[in-house]
């Protein structure tokens, strides 16, 4: 199957929001999703200034395959930027095909090339083909740190 990986646009939007609605029904957290495609396009795309994110879209045989949307954040130990995959995406129909596994490399790529000392991601503790298939790339879970979050209206007491 012809694989083709290219950088998302402003009229990727409702397919990037597409996305983001089939990777939270399969992680069933559908009911957390707030975004829109203004949103999206407003902080993926803005008129001004520097995009909040980017995405690497996939598509097999002209296909939306699957996708990766990442942002770039700081190691004071390294000294160096990193790359934080926030969403990877692969179709179910395409999953076992390497979508996913290109996706991941052309970002390790990308990161390289930016100088990024690490890449980063989060995933599920139940999501055991995902971490099988992280850690057969060589990623390490990292068990000895928690996730913290402040959000919403605990977020904005402090504004």
């Amino acid at each position: 199957m012809p694989l083709v990986l290219r950088s998302a646009t402003r009229a990727d939007v409702p397919l990037i929001l597409q996305f983001i609605r089939e990777l939270a029904d399969y992680e069933k957290l559908a009911h957390e999703v707030v975004a829109t495609e203004e949103k999206l396009a407003a902080t993926l795309f803005p008129a001004t200034g520097t995009a909040a994110a980017r995405c690497v879209l996939a598509f097999v045989t002209d296909q939306p395959a699957g996708f990766a949307l990442y942002f770039f954040n700081y190691s004071t130990f390294l000294a160096q930027p990193g790359l934080y995959l926030e969403d990877l995406f692969v179709k179910p129909e395409f999953r076992g095909h390497g979508v996913g596994k290109s996706l991941l490399l052309h970002l390790a790529k990308t990161a390289n090339e930016l100088g990024c000392g690490r890449m980063e991601w989060w995933v599920l503790d139940w999501n055991k083909p995902a971490i099988e298939f992280y850690e057969k790339l060589g990623a390490v879970p990292m068990n000895e740190w928690t996730v913290f979050r402040l959000t919403g209206a605990a977020l904005a007491k402090y504004a």
